[in-house]
Parts: C-alpha cells; sequence; structure tokens
C-alpha cells in the first residue's frame, strides 16, 4: 500500500498550458501517474500532448473522473484555484506554487478544513510520490523504489537528499510526502505519520524537518502517545546562527523556541532518534529495520 496517491490516482492540472505545468505534468504521466486532464480557464477544448484541456474543475470532475489537483499556477490565482478544486469536489489538491500570500493560504485552508471533504497539501511544497504507483509534483523519481520506508519533509530538497542517501543505503519508500514550509501548510507532521501508523505496508517512518515554528515538538507528542511504528528524525538548522530567518517563510526562531535543538530534544524525548546528518538518518533507518526484521 501507500499513502495519498496510488494507482488510483486521477490526475488533473491546474496550470497546464503553463511551462512548468506541462513539463511537470508530462513528466508525472511518463511515470506511470494516471493524468487525465488539465485546466486553464478560456483554453477548455485544447489539449496538452492529448492530455484534455478544460476551463473548470467541474467538468474535469464530470467529464473524466478526476480526483487529484495538482496547483502549478501563479501565486495570486493559487487560492481561488485551490477552492474550485475543492467545490468540484477533488479529494487530494496538491500545492506546487510558492510565494502564495499568507492570508489566501488561511481563506484555502479554513475553507478546506470547515467541509472536510477535500485533503490540501502544500502550498510551496515538491508533492507526494509513491514509488512504482505515482508521482503528482516535482519530485526526482528516478531516485527512488518501491519498499518499506515513509518519509515526510517540510523541505523539498531536504526531501531528495534523505531519500536519495536512504535510497543509496538499500532502503525503499512506501510513500515521500513534502507537505512544504510555508507557515499554514494543508498537511502537517502529525496527518502523515498518523497515515504512515495506519499503512501496513510502512515498517518505518522518517520525519524530516527544519527550524521555525512548533510543527516538530507537536508531532513529538502525537508519536509518544499514538505510534508504534519506529520513527527517525533529522532536524536542518543546527548550525544556523543565533538570531537569523532562514530557508522558508515558516523557518523563523523566537527566541529558544522553533531551534534544532529544542526540535532534536522534544523528539528524543519520545523515543525518536534523530540523526544530525542524512547519512546518520540513513544508519540509524539501517540499525532499526535490523532490529525489528
Amino acid at each position: 500500500m501507500s499513502i495519498f496517491v496510488d494507482t488510483n490516482t486521477r490526475l488533473c492540472t491546474s496550470g497546464i498550458t503553463g511551462s512548468e505545468g506541462t513539463f511537470h505534468t508530462l513528466r508525472n504521466r511518463d511515470y506511470g501517474t494516471n493524468v487525465v486532464g488539465g485546466v486553464t480557464p478560456g483554453k477548455g477544448g485544447q489539449d496538452v500532448d492529448g492530455i484534455p484541456v478544460f476551463n473548470t474543475f467541474h467538468e474535469a470532475v464530470d467529464k473524466v473522473g478526476a480526483n487529484t489537483a495538482m496547483i502549478f499556477v501563479p501565486p495570486r490565482f493559487a487560492a481561488d484555484s485551490i477552492l474550485e478544486a475543492e467545490d468540484a469536489g477533488i479529494e487530494l489538491i496538491i500545492a506546487i506554487t510558492e510565494g502564495i500570500p499568507a492570508h489566501d493560504e488561511l481563506r484555502a485552508y479554513n475553507t478546506i478544513k470547515k467541509n472536510g471533504r477535500s485533503r490540501l497539501v502544500g502550498p510551496n511544497c515538491p508533492g507526494i510520490l509513491s514509488p512504482g504507483k505515482a508521482n503528482v509534483g516535482i519530485i526526482p523519481a528516478s531516485f527512488f523504489k518501491p519498499a518499506n520506508v515513509g518519509v515526510v519533509s517540510r523541505s523539498g530538497t531536504l526531501t531528495y537528499q534523505v531519500g536519495n542517501v536512504l535510497a543509496q543505503s538499500g532502503f525503499g519508500n512506501s510513500t515521500i510526502v513534502g507537505i512544504g514550509g510555508d507557515p499554514v501548510p494543508g498537511t502537517d507532521f502529525i496527518d502523515c505519520i498518523g497515515a504512515f501508523q495506519d499503512d501496513p505496508e510502512t515498517e518505518l517512518i522518517v520525519m524530516c524537518g527544519e527550524i521555525g515554528g512548533d510543527a516538530e515538538e507537536k508531532a513529538a507528542e502525537f508519536i509518544g502517545e499514538h505510534v508504534t511504528k519506529p520513527v527517525v528524525g533529522y532536524i536542518a538548522g543546527f548550525s544556523a546562527p543565533p538570531g537569523k530567518t532562514m530557508g522558508h517563510a515558516g523557518a523563523i526562531v523566537s527566541g529558544s523556541k522553533g531551534t534544532a535543538a529544542a526540535k532534536a530534544e522534544a523528539l528524543e524525548a519520545k523515543g525518536v532518534k534523530v540523526g544530525r546528518t542524512p547519512t546518520q538518518v540513513a544508519e540509524i533507518a539501517m540499525e532499526l529495520l535490523g532490529a525489528a526484521a
């Protein structure tokens, strides 16, 4: 199994006729993802390399049964595109767009949470990959193979780095989820870790965090109360200069709160082994999976 995307995914890209939307949609299709359509207002009836283009998500749902949306439109239009997909009944919305205004993120987040019929991943995220099944987003899928390690990360490039180190150590993945580093993520660590806990294919969970906010501390509490599978943590930013704002919009450190050391301490207090480098994460994973075998 896997979480969020699999062989049942029917993908529709908002902004498919733009250069980035076209490139990554075709790349996802080449991987084997079932791409059923795209949305660009005013260009309905056209196609992109055989993929039909619709004016609205409602048309995409009605005509080709789209159940997953990938958002590749400019920041000023992204929240409306997310909400249109939600209104059309799309179950999973993956927002790749970065630079969406915080108040627009809040508007989309609150509407989706209130209605409770869609899951938003992102914004400002690399997407989701279930190796061998589906790739929705910009994750370089060629690095990865199917197996039993679930990965969730705030950082896009860190997702690739840790995943690649795991792959070089002989591990494969059930699913890799990039949740994005913005202040208002639609899906957080707890959502993903809970899904991995319930996924029979996932035997070990790797959580990649970074400085700023308290998402990792909240995840630590959740892990301590609800997770029985081994979890390995990694926090980027141990060498970050004090007082500096670095990385994502969510990477804001206030005093001693939000530091890499504080996050690692919270996780380790709940039994999570925290690697200081990606290589150390792979070594800990190897140790834990070996012990579980």
